[in-house]
């Protein structure tokens, strides 16, 4: 851990650091299991690299976690805990200038004292176990990593970023295929051993093939892989999507918990503008 911050508070002193304490954060995490389902993937070793995190303590007690994921732009921000821990974290430890965030509703009023937060919809987390889950069976195929062009030009037509072929090779993704076209698939954002969780995504099918259960086949079948080794599969929908809603509650999914994705912006301080102005004036008097 890093030399902290202290801030004052009517309960006691929150001590903001940031950690790698992976035992403290997965407790802590655990205690919200499946609305914090990424946070805990990322705790393992694939995955903890491309990571930073700051925490709230009290009394040596964490009461809020801020991670920060490496690697996209904007980078990706996820938030727990209680909101005085989260303002104190965003303004002393983890401070993006621009950051995709995840949060509850009720969260949002710890990023506004410094962050401009855009709007954005309203997402629901969906979950299923062994015990939930229901097959659905058609005729999918699981891809290989060679297969990643097709991959590809699948999600070109929905989603800006290109995969990498480890996205097949380090994630599970099935596909369908219309003769030699693949027209539907589903893969995994995200997969912990250790925690025995995994989070599906990347669902998309062709828009002239829409309608027929693509959607719900390649999902099911990611899913029914995952549960041989995990003890909880999560994915995330938008609340104005009631098709996708349907197909996965076709699998046994249901809704666990709603939260916003938000994209957000550091608020400049309402001097900073007259820095460069100062420097400038100052810069001419002294030549």
């Amino acid at each position: 851990m890093t030399n902290g911050t202290f801030i004052r508070r009517e309960r006691g002193t929150i001590l903001t650091q940031e950690t790698s304490d992976r035992s403290m954060l997965r407790a802590f995490l655990e205690k919200d299991r499946l609305y914090s389902a990424y946070a805990l993937c990322d705790l393992d070793d694939r995955e903890f690299l491309r990571t930073r995190w700051g925490v709230a303590l009290v009394g040596g007690e964490p009461i809020a976690v801020v991670l920060q994921y490496a690697g996209y732009s904007p980078q990706p921000i996820f938030v727990m805990g209680e909101n005085v821990g989260i303002d104190a974290i965003l303004l002393n430890i983890i401070k993006p200038r621009t950051a995709y965030l995840a949060a509850r509703p009720e969260n949002l009023a710890a990023i506004a004292p410094n962050y401009r937060v855009e709007s954005g919809p309203t997402m629901l987390r969906m979950w299923v176990d062994a015990a939930h889950f229901r097959p659905f069976e058609a005729d999918v195929q699981r891809l290989l990593p060679v297969e990643i062009g097709d991959l590809n030009r699948l999600y070109q037509l929905g989603f800006a970023s290109w995969l990498p072929a480890s996205a097949i090779t380090d994630g599970l993704y099935y596909g369908v295929r219309v003769g030699e076209r693949l027209v539907s698939a589903a893969g995994t954002h995200v997969v912990s051993p250790v925690a025995r969780l995994a989070v599906v995504g990347n669902v998309m099918t062709h828009t002239d093939f829409r309608g027929r259960g693509y959607a719900t086949a390649v999902t099911g079948a990611v899913t029914a892989d995952l549960l041989q080794f995990c003890d909880q599969v999560v994915l995330n929908v938008r609340a104005d999507n009631p098709a996708a809603l349907a197909a996965y509650r076709r699998l046994g999914y249901e809704v666990f918990t709603s939260f916003e994705e938000r994209l957000i912006h550091r608020s400049e301080p309402p001097w900073s503008g007259w820095t460069g102005t100062f420097r400038r004036i100052f810069a001419r008097k002294e030549s």
